[in-house]
Parts: structure tokens; C-alpha cells; sequence
């Protein structure tokens, strides 16, 4: 449980004076390009926003999707949604691979160490594909419930290809050859059944993406000056908590 004095988190905050290596989520690289002052508040201040709920169903879908491709993972064999969208490659086996999806490890999952910048990002992978020239492919598993075409052109989606790209980078700063290529499995639940009969029925699909992670060292090195200064950085225009706390400050006067 994290400490608290006069409401502010005093572990896990960053410290210019420090020379050791400092952690940062996958999450956490998506909450400064939301909003460089609101991650600010949090790593060096310790002033984080207000927690949402988790996402259960999302997260029973994503532990049922494993288990289905760790039965096959076993015997190197490949699924049928790989096979029915041409995907040369098979669920990768390896030891280290309950660690890197956090089957009950405390959030440690995958890291890597940025020399340049001093920082370890870490992220929870759902799965690993090897394809036939033995190039690791980063998958991840998203549960939606939508009438329309699955694609990754919607604007909330976007954090989605950077989620993929930072994992792609996780694993080559790992040393593993990493295919440019990711792929997204979609449970989409379907809406057109006649009654509910206390289930739902899941489509699957998968959605190309090629990563380009070249932007996750820059990024990094921008972080570290942010987190260095003694300034608070600027808001976000399109920030809706440094909205709120700004129209509070102003009925508070």
C-alpha cells in the first residue's frame, strides 16, 4: 500500500538528485502525452488523479484468450484465427512469459533499461507470437462490443498502436529479434441475438498493425527534462482534470 503525508504519495516519486535507474509503466508514457502537468503532479509530486474502476470483462476476456492459446503454445501449434488470416507464426514459448504477463507477479511484467535517458519502462504483455523467422510478434487482446467494422482509426484508439510499439521496443532493448508487425485480437460481443440468456457470444478477429517505435527514446529524454525541472510543466489544452481543477480553483475564490 502506498505511504501517504498530507495526502500526497511519497514512494515511487522521481528524484533529479538520484542517480539510480527510475520506472515507468507503459500507462505511464500514455499519461504524459496526455497531459505533461498531470503527470508531473504524479511522478514528482505525488499528486496523482483519482483511480477508475477496472475493466473485469475486459480482463475476462483476456484470461480466457490466454488460456486458449497457451493450449496450443504447449505444442508449438498454431490457432485457428492465425491460420484463417494467413499468420505464418505460433504462440511463443518461453519461461520467462508468466512473468511478462504478470500471471500473479505484483505488476512486474516486462522491462528494459534506457541507458541515455536512466529510465526502466515496464509493461504487461498479453502474448507473444513467433513467426517463421523466429521474430518475436507483440499481440494484444481487446474486447469491444460494436455493429461497425473493427479498425484502429478511431481517436481514442490511437494509444493503442503506441501500446504495441512500446512493448516492440521493451523486447528489442531485451535482445529478441522483433517483427515491426503486431497484431490486436477483437473479442467483439455481439448485440443481434434475439435474448440475453445470461451469456454473450464473442466474434474474434484480428487487426494488423506495423509499430514504428522511434519515437520512445525521444520521448523519454523529454520526460527526463520535464521531471528534472523545477517547473510545472504546461497543461494539456484538451486535459479534463486540469480543467476541473482549474474552474474548482475558480469557484473556491
Amino acid at each position: 500500500m502506498a505511504n501517504f503525508y498530507d495526502g500526497k504519495r511519497v514512494k515511487r516519486l522521481f528524484d533529479p538528485a538520484s542517480s539510480e535507474p527510475f520506472t515507468l509503466s507503459r500507462s505511464k508514457l500514455d499519461y504524459y502525452m496526455e497531459c505533461p502537468r498531470c503527470f508531473y503532479l504524479d511522478r514528482r509530486l505525488g499528486v496523482g488523479r483519482p483511480g477508475i474502476p477496472a475493466f473485469t470483462l475486459n480482463s475476462a476476456v483476456d484470461s480466457l484468450l490466454k488460456k486458449e492459446f497457451d493450449l496450443l503454445r504447449r505444442n508449438g501449434e498454431a490457432h485457428e484465427l492465425m491460420k484463417k488470416y494467413h499468420i505464418d507464426a505460433v504462440p511463443f514459448k518461453h519461461p520467462e512469459l508468466p512473468v511478462w504477463r504478470d500471471d500473479m507477479y505484483q505488476y512486474k511484467g516486462a522491462s528494459a533499461l534506457d541507458e541515455k535517458s536512466n529510465f526502466v519502462v515496464s509493461g504487461i504483455i498479453d502474448d507473444l507470437w513467433k513467426d517463421s523467422k523466429s521474430k518475436l510478434i507483440v499481440v494484444d487482446y481487446k474486447a469491444t462490443s460494436t455493429s461497425k467494422e473493427i479498425s484502429l482509426e478511431d481517436k481514442w484508439k490511437q494509444g493503442y498502436k503506441k501500446q504495441i510499439e512500446t512493448y516492440q521496443w521493451i523486447f528489442r532493448k531485451k535482445g529478441f529479434a522483433v517483427s515491426d508487425m503486431g497484431y490486436f485480437v477483437f473479442a467483439n460481443a455481439a448485440r443481434n441475438r434475439p435474448k440475453f440468456d445470461g451469456k454473450l457470444e464473442f466474434v474474434l478477429s484480428i487487426v494488423p498493425y506495423k509499430g514504428d517505435n522511434s519515437w520512445v527514446e525521444p520521448l523519454l529524454m523529454e520526460i527526463r527534462k520535464t521531471l528534472s525541472s523545477d517547473k510545472l510543466p504546461d497543461c494539456d489544452p484538451d486535459c479534463e482534470y486540469c480543467a476541473y481543477r482549474d474552474k474548482i480553483e475558480k469557484v473556491s475564490l
